[in-house]
């Protein structure tokens, strides 16, 4: 049985969509569905249970001996979320009570961490893991700030040589885009709102530059097909011996024009750029360059090749924006 939290949203119906792929499970989600369109993004999968996050310590007792493993991707992942007592009780403190779980049981966990930890990026991508290392990051809002706090302690657990799981991987994903995102709203990839206007012929409105150092348009993110981080997490399932802190991008920043163009193109049409200004509630906390180092995952024995940007937006966009299902 594999658990995945966070199954009925981006990240984690893509993770439950390739375990099944994969043969394996049963498969159990770990999420809320409320009264929208999120349980589409799990319509397709056959699942042994839907839990509750507050049923979730229940269903872990009740199962201990059945659990082959832990994906967790749940949490609160908007930036602009401003209730940080949610942020804690939602990103830290269950995350805890699932490595601590996971550690008596004998359970491999692997969690999302966030590029969010890296804040400005005046400190560098590197995914190290030290406790010393790790506190040069300073992140930018409060969900980056709930991820960096959960690797920091992890850190600690593991200079002191505490108890852990059997395999332990935090996973920092840059800028994600794929198929059953849809449910996110303003927090949807650039490439998911660029696409209606791009299907009928109207320019791309892109955030303005306010850093002189970037022209408008020209700021760089690593964007990466969710492919490829469901890639990582299933070799990652596949080789029990590797642990650790890791990167998950393609290590190569490209620009939103490059974007923009990539969609534009995925759709046979000449992209067209307007600029707006960036919101004033993100301005600050806006981040203009971000590129994961992935040497560590490599070094690791990770060798699947990175989906380059234009592949991934015209898989993207040719599989499931244009379809009239597009949903994975």
């Amino acid at each position: 049985m594999y658990v995945v939290t966070g199954g009925a949203g981006f990240i984690g119906s893509n993770v439950l969509a390739a375990l099944e792929k994969s043969g394996l499970g049963p498969l159990v989600v770990v999420d809320r569905l409320r009264d929208g369109s999120k349980w589409r993004n799990i319509a397709k999968r056959e699942l042994f249970d839907i839990v509750a996050p507050e049923s979730l310590a229940t269903f872990l007792e009740t199962h201990n001996s059945d659990i082959k493993a832990i994906i967790h991707m749940g949490a609160i992942s908007a930036t602009t979320e401003t209730d940080a007592d949610l942020i804690v009780r939602s990103n830290f403190q269950l995350s805890i009570m699932l490595w601590d779980w996971c550690t008596v049981n004998e359970t491999p966990l692997i969690y999302a961490s966030s590029a969010a930890t890296y804040g400005d990026g005046q400190a560098g991508f590197d995914d190290v893991s030290g406790c010393d290392d790790l506190k040069k990051f300073q992140p930018l809002n409060a969900y980056g700030w709930s991820k960096h706090l959960f690797d920091r302690r992890i850190a600690r657990m593991i200079e002191n040589d505490e108890p852990r799981p059997p395999q332990w991987a935090g996973l920092k994903f840059f800028n994600v885009f794929g198929p059953n995102e849809y449910h996110k709203g303003r927090m949807q990839s650039v490439v998911s709102q660029l696409h209606p206007r791009a299907i009928q012929g109207d320019p791309a409105v892109l955030f303005r530059s306010h850093n002189p150092k970037y022209q408008d348009g020209g700021q760089l993110r690593d964007f990466v097909w969710v492919g490829d981080c469901v890639d990582m997490i299933l070799w990652l399932l596949d080789h029990p011996d590797t642990s650790g802190l890791f990167n998950c991008g393609t290590g190569k920043a490209r620009s939103f024009a490059d974007l923009t163009q990539a969609v534009y193109q995925a759709v046979g049409m000449e992209a067209a750029i307007e600029f707006i200004d960036t919101p004033i509630d993100i301005r600050d906390k806006y981040q203009y360059f971000t590129e994961a180092h992935m040497d560590k995952i490599r070094s690791a024995g990770f060798n699947v090749p990175a989906t380059s940007l234009e592949d991934g937006v015209k898989n993207y966009v040719t599989n499931y924006l244009s379809k009239d299902d597009p949903y994975r």
